[in-house]
């Protein structure tokens, strides 16, 4: 587990946290809280002897190092490909999930360190490979201007992915950075329908308030992509569908655009089929052949995907040039979505990925 591996000594609380089953094997364990502004909630706050993960060997992923102060997250998304991560330490991945966040309190710390090593190389490093930094759990803890600062301090590249609008509270931290070395920043947003975002992502903040975000970036002078992902079959992936997201994406000023269809990895599946059941049940026979033998939609569908979009992001003026979209056969991040980093600069060419198998760090 590799979780095991940033942890400190720490005994647990006085008064005696209780501690869930599996946190209770997390030597770094110090407590429980729940407080009255996060009702149903319960951070499980935890030291970390290191944050900096590094992604295995022989992974195509475009950064080899990443970043995760949160464990679970609140915003709920019904599909979240981290889901089945919770169930390494005996954590529910449904309702668990997203009530039951591991919080590292001493990240910014605990990077520091890790920077400071002689052998640190100033790789690229990406946050929001796993769950989201900007979840509403940063607004109390203000983990992300030590994290921030630490990787700018030691001229380290970093990318940001989110659908937490709580990013802008650090423009000014990441303007500062952006003078000092290379930044990525991303927004995940895919679902353009408030009722079906709604549903689908309970704690996200909605569409209107992510798009202002993206301007905001924009107008501060921060590049600012955009994940397209997950493009959900059925559900998002017709063309009235996506060219209102691309033209919306456009007039928000997004420097690129990166479209994903929706995959489901165990404990992400049987959460997301619960919710076909009860919100779509007109669904659950196609969605089973299309993800019933795995994970992943097959090669047809994802080439359907490419050629409908292609078009539209050419009519949006994302596309790299008269030769049309560039569809790359790139190995697929097991967690569904590519962190801002990853994206094509300024052109926003799809990456309409190939999946592998194969496990990044995630925490």
């Amino acid at each position: 587990m590799r979780w095991s591996g940033q942890e400190l000594d720490a005994e647990q609380a006085a008064g005696g946290a209780l501690a869930l089953p599996g946190m209770a094997k997390v030597r770094g364990f110090l407590r429980t809280v729940t407080t009255p502004e996060f009702a149903g909630i319960r951070f499980h706050e935890v030291t970390a002897r290191t944050v900096l993960n590094p992604v295995p060997a022989g992974s195509a992923m475009p950064f080899r190092h990443t970043v995760n102060p949160y464990r679970g997250c609140s915003h709920a998304c019904v599909y979240c490909y981290a889901r089945g991560t919770h169930s390494w330490l005996e954590l529910d991945t449904g309702v668990g999930f997203d009530r039951e966040v591991v919080v590292k309190v001493n990240a910014g710390e605990a990077l520091r360190r890790d920077l400071a090593r002689p052998s640190w190389a100033r790789e690229h490093v990406a946050l929001g490979t796993n769950t989201d930094p900007y979840q509403r759990a940063e607004g109390r803890y203000r983990l992300m201007p030590g994290i921030i600062e630490a990787l700018t301090e030691a001229r380290t590249p970093f990318s940001i992915l989110t659908k937490g609008t709580l990013l802008r509270r650090d423009v000014a931290l990441l303007q500062a950075a952006a003078e000092r070395v290379p930044i990525g920043l991303g927004v995940s947003l895919a679902i353009y329908d408030d009722a079906l975002q709604e549903s689908l992502e309970p704690g996200t903040p909605g569409v209107a308030a992510r798009l202002a975000m993206v301007r905001h970036l924009r107008a501060s002078g921060l590049p600012c992509g955009v994940m397209l992902a997950p493009v959900l079959p059925w559900l998002t992936d017709s063309v009235a569908a996506l060219d209102d997201a691309l033209a919306q994406l456009a007039d928000a000023g997004a420097t690129g655009v990166t479209v994903l269809p929706l995959h489901l990895r165990p404990g992400a599946k049987e959460w997301f089929q619960q919710w076909l059941q009860r919100e779509r049940p007109d669904l659950v026979r196609g969605y089973a052949q299309l993800y019933g033998r795995g994970s992943y939609v097959g090669q047809e569908y994802r080439r359907f995907l490419a050629d409908r979009v292609a078009p539209l992001l050419r009519r949006h003026g994302f596309a790299p040039g008269s030769a049309g979209v560039q569809v790359r056969g790139m190995p697929g991040d097991p967690d569904g979505e590519f962190p801002a980093g990853s994206m094509p600069e300024g052109t926003g060419a799809p990456v309409v990925a190939e999946p592998r198998d194969e496990q990044p760090a995630l925490f």
